[in-house]
């Protein structure tokens, strides 16, 4: 079995999705998805793609490391070109399941859990007042969500003293602690609750803001600092009790080894169809382990990219929780073919189906097609 063709798509989503479809001599396909590619991505798809045409399938990590490699001077170390590895590595383990008739867990290795749970990133809308934010956090944990997400970082906040100085006033450090208030209020103390900052902050802010968190018993405070100065993050995570998480915008295994290393954060969260794919997912989630540090992956994909990132977090043992960011985009379950639905009571319960269990609803992808574009042509 050799491959014969890639093809891509980009689809509407959180941004726009792309979608890769690697096709054998043999007929046997994989899809795959991949996020925050950029202008461009299906191009470096297809430049890379072209590196593997003609090759086994089957030996994934292998091929993954000889586009990775051939690309280092184009910049295949972090960003889009990683980005573009992660929608082909996922689309051949797709496809590698499906020619073996294995879920793609059992050949990351097998899984630690049948079910895979999530958090709800949430919004209120153009209201957001404390009430607003907690009657949506109600309205989410009656979905049957048991963690959930908000974000603090306003930056049309009339409190911001300066649009590029993110030096939190006190004014602005007050409506925050209102909010998370309003919201712990509003679900109680049994439902997990974290806070996202996107990295905006300087250290000394990131630090003032974790401790007036404090009261409030996060799940985590996400990003309080930029994520390029490991040293600065831990300064903060050791400057408070509220754990700290980041990881979203690293690559591969060698963009989170400083932050295991000097331990400046309490969870990470690379962005598996982003930041590195499933088998380098993995590998990252074993560095974490060995400083007792779980993995809650980022994730604003479609369903194919959060089922393949489901597919990771059940093969490893340090899975804390998985994002999903659609609850404001009504075409998710529309994406795919699935009987039941995907998600269920938060959660995303993987079968024992060849390959990523899921199937591209063609009809649905044309609809929400970038306009000017193809699906697979």
């Amino acid at each position: 079995m050799k491959i014969a063709e890639i093809r891509t798509g980009e689809v509407r989503g959180h941004g726009w999705t792309c979608f890769v479809r690697i096709t054998t001599d043999t007929g046997v396909t994989g899809t795959g998805e991949c996020i925050h590619g950029g202008a461009g991505i299906q191009q470096i798809i297809g430049a890379l793609g072209s590196l593997i045409i003609g090759e086994d399938p089957m030996n994934v990590d292998r091929l993954y490391e000889k586009m990775r490699r051939a690309r280092v001077f184009d910049g295949a170390l972090a960003g889009n070109f990683v980005t573009a590895l992660t929608g082909i590595e996922i689309a051949l383990w797709d496809l590698a399941g499906r020619a073996t008739g294995l879920p793609v867990y059992a050949l990351l290795g097998g899984k630690f859990r049948d079910s895979v749970r999530l958090y709800a990133d949430c919004h209120a809308g153009g209201d957001d007042s404390p009430a607003a934010n907690a009657a949506k956090a109600r309205e989410v944990a009656d979905m049957g969500f048991d963690a959930l997400k908000f974000d603090l970082d306003d930056l049309q906040s009339p409190a911001k003293k300066d649009a590029f100085n993110h030096t939190v006033s006190r004014r602005e450090l007050d409506a925050m602690v209102e909010k998370v208030a309003a919201v712990r209020e509003a679900l109680g103390p049994q439902i997990d609750l974290a806070m996202d900052l996107h990295g905006r902050y300087d250290a000394s802010s990131g630090a003032r803001i974790a401790q007036s968190l404090e009261p409030y018993d996060l799940m985590w405070l996400e990003e309080p600092v930029p994520p390029e100065n490991v040293d600065a993050m831990r300064e903060v995570k050791n400057a408070t009790r509220t754990p700290i998480c980041a990881g979203e915008n690293l690559f591969l295994r060698w963009g989170f080894r400083d932050l295991l290393e000097k331990q400046a954060v309490d969870i990470i969260m690379p962005d598996l169809p982003k930041c590195c794919g499933l088998s380098e997912g993995k590998k990252i989630a074993a560095m974490a382990e060995v400083y007792y540090i779980p993995m809650a992956p980022h994730n604003v994909c479609g369903p194919l990219g959060t089922v393949a990132s489901a597919h990771c977090c059940a093969a490893v043992p340090n899975f804390l929780v998985l994002e999903w960011h659609w609850l404001e985009r009504p075409h998710w379950h529309d994406l795919v073919l699935a009987d039941p639905p995907l998600i269920q009571n938060g959660a995303i319960t993987l079968t024992d189906r060849p390959g990523l269990g899921v199937e591209l609803n063609m009809e649905a992808a044309e609809r929400y097609l970038k306009p000017g574009t193809r699906l697979f042509a």
